[in-house]
């Protein structure tokens, strides 16, 4: 058994004059607003039950608008059938601050985590599934080739293409690298075990102050507890103005979160 929980805090003060009003992870793109897609994956992966972690201006604006979960569309068809439940951040710190929050919500069970702005065309189902379902323990990350990974947490490979290490943006912040060693970012999906809040409690904040995500996902690669799985299809981080005109294009042309039959696979 596996829950779900969706990141969407943050002042998005990118995105100006649109985020003064509401939660960036509200606004529109394609024919809904950014979250839809978080919940869709979940729900896709046989997720039920989601956190929603959210800072404390705009939490009413995702209750007004998701209620329980259990949504139709405007047409009446069922859209989300989920039980939601959320928690407010008042001061952000981390993406792994906003996991540690869903300690009592998760209990014993697994956590799949997604990042509330990350849009994918493919709900990777069978891989999440293979985590939550076959995976006795530990933590699985996602992968995508991308043309700037020094942005993003990259994985280091070693010559058999084994993780040996995790690096949050190398070359722009991790100054012990003069170039990304790979060019696969660690994209906003995330699945672990319950034992992750035991990491999380070990950590320390970073050089920016936050605690890292990345420094999660090393401790399980130390103790050997580490998979990893290349997304295919398109993914998306929407996080400018620009990019939600993007990616509303892109959606309308291919879908997303689309599932594999098995004869795709």
């Amino acid at each position: 058994m596996a829950k779900g929980l969706i990141c969407a805090g943050g002042e998005a003060t990118r995105l100006g004059e649109l985020t003064r009003m509401t939660n960036k992870h509200l606004l529109p793109v394609g024919e809904w607003p950014m979250v839809y897609y978080s919940l869709a994956l979940l729900q896709a992966a046989g997720v039920k039950e989601v956190l929603i972690v959210t800072g404390q201006n705009h939490a009413g604006d995702f209750i007004d608008l998701l209620g329980d979960g259990r949504l139709p569309s405007r047409t009446g068809e069922p859209l989300f059938d989920l039980d939601i439940t959320y928690k407010v951040q008042t001061k952000a710190g981390g993406i792994a601050q906003v996991v540690a929050m869903a300690e009592t919500f998760a209990g014993d069970d697994k956590l799949v985590v997604c990042l509330g702005d990350n849009i994918f065309e493919y709900a990777e189902v069978d891989a999440i599934r293979e985590f939550t379902d076959e995976q006795e323990s530990g933590a699985k990350i996602f992968l995508k080739e991308v043309p700037d990974p020094e942005r993003f947490g990259v994985p280091q490979f070693d010559d058999a293409g084994n993780i040996i290490d995790l690096i949050e943006k190398p070359v722009m912040l991790d100054k012990r690298f003069t170039e990304a060693p790979s060019n696969l970012a660690v994209v906003g999906l995330y699945c672990f075990d319950s034992t992750v809040f035991d990491i999380i409690r070990t950590l320390e904040p970073s050089a920016r102050g936050e605690y890292e995500i990345t420094d999660v996902n090393r401790a399980y690669m130390e103790r050997g507890n580490l998979t990893s799985h290349e997304v295919s299809g398109w993914w998306r981080d929407a996080g400018t103005f620009e990019s939600l005109g993007d990616i509303g294009t892109l959606i309308g042309k291919t879908g997303a979160n689309k599932v594999r039959s098995a004869a795709t696979n």
